[in-house]
């Protein structure tokens, strides 16, 4: 299994609320080391339980004391290192109280109480912090899927075990069926199916061959496969996985900060709320004996611990749940942000549409041959990543068109390419980019983009010449229209179009799946344009792309999401979103469990000051006792705890619909296949 640094739980965190673990949780060392404390903590219990038998059978003071001192001392150690860090940090918090309530019975020379307290104290942040630790073990399975050692193949083909330390890019390791994938690379040999659950949450294998990226963590299924090395450990996908729930426990939100100031004036107003009790209790004959342990109950039953996870701990669930569907959330501001999206703009190509063109007319200018068109066209895209240049190229092979050698090659962000050869410059791209360099082709263009009407188009030009268009066409993906649906009954109450395309194209699209607005043949400025704008006009937008066009806005939105394994690396790293499968009904989702995070904060912030103030009147008022004290705020805690894991259930159950409805389509799919096939029989007969 991976030796990668476990997640340490927000139930555990000494940081956070002084619990006496500082183990890493997630790891199994950290069970161990939670099974010492329970071990220690049932060794001062003893002591404790032979000094109050000692003093039922009414020995002396002293046989009865010395026990119940030292285990009182033994256990009260941990909640003066817990109140120590508290302190030094400035942020005195429930570990203070607690041993400033384990204290107090001391000097009051409550002994037992004082042992018992401390005692009830630890063993349910131990217990809490075990029930914490089994909930990060069920979310460490998403990322304890990667081998710790590979086969490394050497230039002579033969076998060397070595730790992934040992990996670096452009080595090549051999996995067999049925093993987990070490690395991510890209398959330079072999064939096999891949199981990518695990990172994008689709159970249909994939089948993958040499070319193909494959990913760490995902399991060969049938064929043994040999992988070229570009990722290794925290810089694998899975690894980054694993890293963003890792921010997300420590991430400090406005919220969070919001919650810790309040803490900061909660703890010194506890302790002037049992200096009263203490004071005003002390004036009353009839309880002055009490006042003592009402001040001390007061101290305990006001801990903030509960309080001060109720962010984290929702955040690392919501997290969790959305990473075990494929989607990649870089910060807590992200999904918060992503709770107040009134506003979606979407790309087109590679978001709304498949992006997987197709060359579906050639409309050459009068006196051009179709043959010569392509080949300038594939001639001055054969340098280009953009999926219109692939599609062009894949074309111009079909044809048995080979591109020629060329001289020089410039890209134009958002306009074109330009390619030169020993006949002149080509020019490929935007028609409105041709007709700024030579407005004399407008007529032209106008008579070919009649023969291309609804299709994307590039443009081409071998020196002043214009040689006409290459009509391309993309199909839209399935579930689009119900996908703006979907987020219409979420409340979103404007869709947008940005796109580059042209105006008729988009037009098309945007009728079809139901926008709002279409801004089309945007330069990238232009699309950065018109975000500003609406951010400027009180819209909380969510940007969803996939395209290096689309870098800019992903940066600028509240909310953006790039699509998909193969969104380019500036789309992914721009966005603060990126979802591991192009499925745009996980955009949805991300809406949904948003708001379900921030509802369920809140549910946390209410409980735990509730649970607080009614603990605090039953305290003071002597209606509770000191002995149900700590399992009242273990109350809290496991309330913070349960109520956030809510959240990975109901990721889950999104999985189950999302299969469900997957296993419909395939079948409905197949169901068409077989209907088509009975109609071509039918016709033959």
């Amino acid at each position: 299994m991976s030796q990668l640094t476990a997640t340490e739980p927000v139930a555990a965190d000494s940081n956070v609320q002084g619990s006496p673990s500082t183990a890493d949780p997630g790891s199994d060392s950290g069970g161990r080391k939670l099974e010492r404390q329970l071990f220690l903590a049932l060794l001062g219990g003893t002591l404790l339980l032979v000094g109050g038998l000692a003093k039922l059978i009414s020995m002396s003071d002293v046989v009865s004391d010395i026990p119940a001192a030292v285990g009182a001392i033994l256990l009260l150690l941990p909640l003066l290192r817990g109140a120590a860090k508290e302190i030094l940090r400035g942020a005195p918090s429930g570990d203070a109280l607690a041993a400033l309530a384990v204290l107090s019975a001391i000097a009051v020379n409550q002994l037992l109480t004082a042992g018992f307290l401390a005692l009830f104290l630890w063993l349910s942040k131990l217990i809490l912090s075990r029930t914490a630790w089994g909930a990060q073990r069920a979310i460490r399975e998403l990322v304890e899927l990667t081998p710790d050692v590979a086969r490394r193949i050497d230039d002579s083909g033969s076998e060397t075990e070595v730790h992934l330390s040992q990996l670096r890019p452009g080595d090549i390791v051999r996995v067999r069926p049925g093993e987990n994938l070490p690395v991510d690379g890209r398959v330079a040999d072999g064939t096999s199916s891949v199981n990518q659950a695990s990172l994008t949450g689709e159970a249909v294998p994939i089948e993958v061959a040499s070319g193909v990226e494959v990913y760490a963590g995902t399991t060969n299924l049938t064929g043994q496969i040999d992988v070229e090395v570009t990722a290794v450990a925290g810089e694998t996908t899975i690894g980054k996985v694993e890293s963003l729930i890792r921010e997300a426990e420590s991430a400090r939100s406005d919220r969070q900060e919001l919650i810790e100031r309040l803490a900061g004036f909660y703890v010194p107003v506890v302790i002037m709320v049992a200096a009263l009790v203490y004071f005003f209790t002390m004036r009353s004959d009839e309880i002055r004996d009490d006042a003592a342990i009402r001040a001390i109950t007061v101290l305990v039953v006001t801990c903030p611990g509960a309080l001060l996870i109720a962010y984290p701990t929702a955040m690392v669930a919501a997290f969790a749940s959305a990473a075990r569907l494929g989607i990649m959330i870089k910060q807590t501001r992200t999904l918060e942000s992503a709770a107040t999206v009134d506003t979606v703009v979407m790309d087109k190509t590679g978001t709304l549409t498949t992006g997987r063109f197709a060359v579906g007319r050639l409309a050459p200018a009068d006196g051009v041959d179709g043959a010569t068109l392509l080949q300038a066209a594939a001639d001055a895209e054969q340098s280009s990543n953009h999926p219109l240049a692939r599609s062009i190229l894949e074309t111009a092979e079909k044809a048995r068109i080979k591109p020629a050698a060329i001289e020089e090659y410039q890209e134009s962000h958002g306009r074109g390419v330009s390619a030169r050869r020993p006949d002149g410059l080509i020019r490929a791209g935007r028609g409105a980019w041709l007709k700024e360099i030579s407005p004399s082709i407008d007529d032209q263009m106008t008579t070919v983009e009649e023969k291309i009407a609804g299709m994307s188009s590039v443009h081409v030009m071998l020196g002043d010449r214009y040689l006409g268009a290459v009509g391309l066409e993309d199909k839209l993906r399935r579930n689009a229209g119900e996908v703006c649906q979907h987020l219409r009954k979420l409340g979103v109450r404007r869709i947008c179009i940005f796109t580059g395309d042209r105006l008729d194209v988009a037009k098309r699209v945007g009728m079809t799946v139901g926008v709002d607005s279409v801004e089309a043949e945007c330069l990238p400025e232009e699309k950065h344009s018109e975000l500003k704008h609406l951010i400027a006009n009180g819209h909380r937008t969510l940007v969803v792309g996939d395209g290096i066009n689309d870098g800019p806005i992903l940066a600028s939105a509240d909310v953006g999401v790039a699509m998909g394994l193969s969104g380019s690396d500036i789309a992914t790293n721009s966005a603060g979103v990126a979802l591991m499968q192009d499925d745009l009904r996980h955009v949805p989702f991300l809406l949904e469990i948003a708001r379900k995070t921030r509802s369920i904060i809140t549910q946390n912030i209410a409980a735990s000051l509730l649970l607080a103030v009614v603990g605090l009147a039953l305290a003071a008022t002597g209606n509770i006792n000191i002995w149900v004290t700590p399992f009242y705020q273990a109350v809290a805690y496991l309330f913070v705890i349960l109520n956030s894991l809510r959240l990975v259930r109901f990721g889950e159950d999104f999985a189950e619909d999302e299969q469900a409805r997957r296993a419909l389509e395939t079948e409905r799919a197949r169901r068409a296949d077989r209907s088509r096939e009975a109609s071509v029989r039918l016709a033959r007969n």
